[in-house]
C-alpha cells in the first residue's frame, strides 16, 4: 500500500479496491461466467508460452512503447492496431476527464496523438516493476489473417492515408514490380494484397526495420509471455470483454463506443477469405508460419479457407 501510494493511484487509501483486487475477488468468489473466461484465457496464455516459447532476451524499454498507463485507475493497456485500439485509447482519455467523460466525442487524431497518453517506456525499471505488480494489465487481440486484411485495406486500398502509401507502398512497388519506374515516388494505393505479403515474407523487409505495427504480431508488440496479462479482450467478444474491464476499473457507466454490427464484422470476416483464397497454399503456409505464434497464444485455429500443407 505504501508503495502503491507513492504512485498516487486515486484507488488506494481505502477508497476502493483496485482493479487487479477486485479480479482477484471474482475469481475466488462464486462463479461469474465472464470472469471464469477470463481465467481460462489467462491459464491458456501460461500454458502456450511453457509450450512454445524458449529463453528469451531480457525487455528494453522500447518494448514496452505500447503499453500504455492510467495511474489514476491502476491500469496497463497494451494496445494492437486494427484491434479497436483508437476506442481503447479514447476510452483512457475519457477516464482521465478529456471531452467530459464521453469517449465518442474524442477524435481519432487527437486519440492517437504522441505523448497524450504514457507508456511504460516513459518510468524507470523500478516504476515500471512497481506498476507490473500492482496495476491490472490487459490487451486485446483479434484473428491474426482477419487482422492483417483489415490492416492492408485500411493502409492501401484507400486514398486518404497518402503518406502511408508513398512510404510503404512505393517500397513494396519498387521491390516487386520489375517495370515500376525507379524515381515513382507518389503514394500508392495500387498495391495487390499478393504483393503486401509478398513484403511481409521477403526477408529484406525486417533487415531493414522492424515491421510496422499495423502488421507486426500482437505476441511482438505486447511480450504475452514476459509480462503478466489479466485480461485478455478478443475483438470478437469486444463489447463483453470491454465492459469486464471497465467494470474492474471502477467505471461500468462509461461507455465504450459501439462495436461494428455483427453484420459488418461477417462482411470483414468474408472479404478476408477472398483475399486469402486467391493466395497459392506454399504463400498460405509461410505466412502462417510467420504468425503463428498470435494464433498459438491467443487459442485462435487456422482459417478454414487456407490450404495448409
Amino acid at each position: 500500500a505504501l508503495e502503491n501510494r507513492a504512485l498516487g493511484s486515486g484507488w488506494l487509501g481505502g477508497k476502493r479496491r483496485s482493479p487487479l483486487q477486485m479480479l482477484y475477488d471474482l475469481d475466488k468468489g462464486p462463479g461469474s461466467p465472464l470472469a471464469e473466461l477470463h481465467r481460462q484465457r489467462r491459464d491458456l496464455l501460461r500454458r502456450a508460452c511453457e509450450r512454445h516459447t524458449r529463453r528469451q532476451r531480457l525487455l528494453q524499454p522500447e518494448d514496452l512503447r505500447h503499453v500504455l498507463v492510467d495511474d489514476a485507475h491502476g491500469l496497463l493497456y497494451c494496445y494492437v492496431p486494427k484491434v479497436a485500439c483508437t476506442n481503447w485509447k479514447r476510452v483512457l482519455l475519457a477516464l482521465r476527464g478529456y471531452a467530459h467523460g464521453d469517449p465518442s466525442a474524442i477524435p481519432a487524431h487527437e486519440a492517437h496523438a504522441p505523448g497524450r497518453l504514457p507508456s511504460l517506456a516513459d518510468f524507470s525499471p523500478a516504476e515500471v516493476n512497481r506498476r507490473l505488480r500492482a496495476y491490472l494489465a490487459f490487451l486485446f487481440v483479434r484473428e491474426p489473417f482477419e487482422r492483417l486484411a483489415s490492416a492492408y485495406r485500411n493502409k492501401f486500398t484507400r486514398p486518404y492515408h497518402a503518406a502511408f502509401q508513398r512510404r510503404f507502398g512505393t517500397r513494396i512497388v519498387r521491390r516487386l514490380r520489375p517495370s515500376a519506374h525507379p524515381d515513382a515516388a507518389g503514394p500508392r494505393h495500387d498495391v495487390r494484397f499478393a504483393e503486401f505479403l509478398a513484403y511481409l515474407l521477403d526477408p529484406r523487409t525486417q533487415r531493414e526495420e522492424p515491421f510496422n505495427e499495423h502488421w507486426e504480431r500482437a505476441h511482438a508488440l505486447c511480450h504475452p509471455c514476459r509480462l503478466r496479462y489479466d485480461v485478455v479482450g478478443k475483438f470478437e467478444t469486444l463489447a463483453e470483454d470491454s465492459a469486464f474491464v471497465l467494470g474492474l476499473a471502477g467505471a461500468p457507466d462509461l461507455r465504450f463506443p459501439p462495436p461494428p454490427p455483427r453484420a459488418q464484422m461477417a462482411a470483414t470476416r468474408e472479404h478476408a477469405a477472398r483475399l486469402f483464397r486467391d493466395i497459392s497454399p506454399f504463400y498460405q503456409q509461410r505466412l502462417f508460419d510467420l504468425y503463428k505464434m498470435d494464433f498459438l497464444l491467443f487459442n485462435y485455429s487456422a482459417p478454414s479457407y487456407l490450404r495448409l500443407h
